[in-house]
């Protein structure tokens, strides 16, 4: 069954332009069925894996003959698992350059990426980040009823307006929501019917495939340690990164500790969001927060499963939900928060340069009067977005509009 993506529509979009379209995204999240999908609308075009021993050896050692099997005749080149060619930004560039084809690729870490391909690719390369379903694609893979439910909900994050579905309209997208949560987006979980199917399908993308590109990329005999430290980043979500906390725990050195954060970053297990400020007397200026790219991974990682209401870490867990719908929709939010520990969760910058503080809340009348104060002080004119899980209580507050959480 093929969910279709929304990134299909951005990528047709540049069928007829030059450059080389690369996708990169972590393993199992719908990289190759998202090539293969466009590859079948195409005429005169050839799809090749570098997961085929055999294949990916002649592209490596003999890139002319690799150039007669497929490029020549082609219009269209389709290269999954680039990663694994170890002079493959030099020999695509080669072949670009000489026969012209149109190349699409995919990268399962931007590591991998930037290594082997963007430093001989500059100027003739688009790349797109593909991630787990985000919660529209998830709703399209349960019917297309949830899907147009959801419409009527969708805000624009420019002008946000405060929306408040009825009663029962809530009630069900909120518990989809909560599912989404619980068990995140990676395609194959998604479309797994029974609860104890998805957490088996979670841990072998964890161990089988996350693991082994641990392995691959970093040489690592014995990846204990990376393990311990991505469990206590999976303890810290939605709260600034305690360095020497993850230092104790993992048993790395402060410079090595960085290192491997950079990697996790790089390889699409967590973000580091940085704070947003421009007092450095009054405002944290330093430490980033840290959040997983799929909550179902991470609720893997913690062991736990169990419902929003059951859990201390619920309130984490929601806010982590709205950080992966900021991201899927390419934006880079920050943080702020002030040296009297007054706190929102999220800054973006939306189109023109337009600033919107998000807060997160399991209810609209948990968030703290003298918080907003604060930031209305320091930034009066910055829009305001309060998202909710629960209805309770819901009145716009201080400039702070009002919508469920699912909205984004």
């Amino acid at each position: 069954m093929y969910i279709k993506r929304k990134l299909e529509d951005t990528i047709l979009k540049y069928l007829d332009s030059p450059e080389i379209i690369a996708i990169v995204g972590p393993r199992q999240c719908g990289k190759t069925t998202l090539l293969q999908q466009i590859n079948q609308r195409l005429e005169g075009s050839v799809f090749i894996s570098f997961e085929d021993k055999s294949t990916l050896r002649l592209f490596e050692q003999n890139i002319d003959d690799f150039a007669k099997l497929y490029v020549k005749k082609s219009k269209y080149l389709f290269i999954d698992e680039f990663q694994y060619a170890k002079e493959g930004g030099k020999n695509l560039k080669y072949l670009y350059d000489l026969y012209k084809p149109k190349i699409f690729i995919t990268g399962s870490s931007a590591i991998d990426l930037t290594v082997k391909a963007l430093k001989f690719l500059v100027g003739r390369i688009f790349v797109f980040n593909l991630y787990p379903f985000d919660f529209e694609e998830f709703l399209s893979s349960k019917g297309q009823n949830y899907c147009a439910l959801l419409e009527k909900y969708k805000i624009d994050l420019n002008m946000p307006v405060s929306i408040l579905p009825s009663d029962e309209t809530h009630r069900i997208l909120s518990d989809k929501y909560e599912e989404y949560l619980l068990y995140g987006g990676y395609p194959r979980v998604v479309l797994s019917e029974d609860f104890d199917e998805k957490k088996e399908v979670l841990k072998n993308i964890y161990n089988t495939f996350f693991l082994r590109e641990v392995k691959d990329i970093l040489g690592l005999i014995d990846d204990y340690k990376l393990v311990k430290l991505i469990q206590g980043l999976a303890l810290q979500i939605g709260n600034m990164v305690a360095y020497n906390e993850l230092s104790i725990f993992s048993e790395y050195t402060y410079p090595t500790l960085k290192k491997y954060l950079n990697f996790l970053n790089k390889t699409f297990i967590c973000n580091f969001i940085k704070p947003y400020f421009k007092n450095k007397r009054s405002e944290i200026v330093k430490n980033p927060k840290v959040y997983f790219l799929d909550t179902g991974l991470r609720n893997l990682i913690v062991n736990d499963f169990r419902k929003i209401d059951e859990r201390v870490d619920g309130g984490a867990l929601l806010e982590n939900g709205v950080f992966m719908q900021l991201i899927k929709r390419n934006l880079e939010p920050q943080y702020w928060r002030d040296k009297l520990r007054h706190e929102l969760d999220f800054i973006v910058q939306l189109e023109n340069n337009i600033l919107l503080a998000v807060e997160v809340k399991k209810t609209a009348k948990d968030i703290r009067p003298s918080t907003l104060r604060a930031f209305e002080r320091a930034y009066p004119d910055i829009g305001k977005l309060v998202l909710f899980k629960y209805k309770a209580g819901v009145k716009e507050k201080m400039g702070f509009k009002i919508s469920p959480i699912y909205s984004v």
